[in-house]
């Protein structure tokens, strides 16, 4: 059985592990694209879009809701890719938790 400071070791270290998986996710990018790469994004850690890309040959009368399903579609999967990358980060965070076996299944933070 483990004594009580061993306890307390254990949740200050899985706590510090915690706080560096959140810095790599605040600084992570990750990049979504859709028709072909005409329309690219990437976004941001906290997930703010920081760069758009539109192919001008979509900047034509009549391509406006292509347009948006296109920037819809490379947002979904800069945002599927940002989920995964964060759920990784998080995971390794965990680790190991020995006698804590583990984390439950984690919150979406976003």
């Amino acid at each position: 059985m483990m004594d009580f400071a061993q306890m307390m070791k254990q949740a200050q270290m899985v706590q510090q592990k915690l706080h560096e998986a959140d810095e790599k996710m605040t600084q992570s990018t990750v990049s979504g694209s859709s028709g072909g790469g005409l329309v690219t994004l990437d976004l941001k850690g906290t997930g703010e879009m920081s760069v758009l890309n539109i192919d001008p040959s979509l900047l034509t009368p009549g391509e406006g809701e292509v347009l948006a399903d296109l920037i819809r579609a490379a947002y979904a999967e800069a945002r599927r890719k940002l989920e995964a990358l964060n759920k990784q980060y998080l995971q390794e965070a965990a680790g190991d938790l020995g006698p804590l076996g583990g984390l439950p299944k984690m919150p979406k933070f976003f």
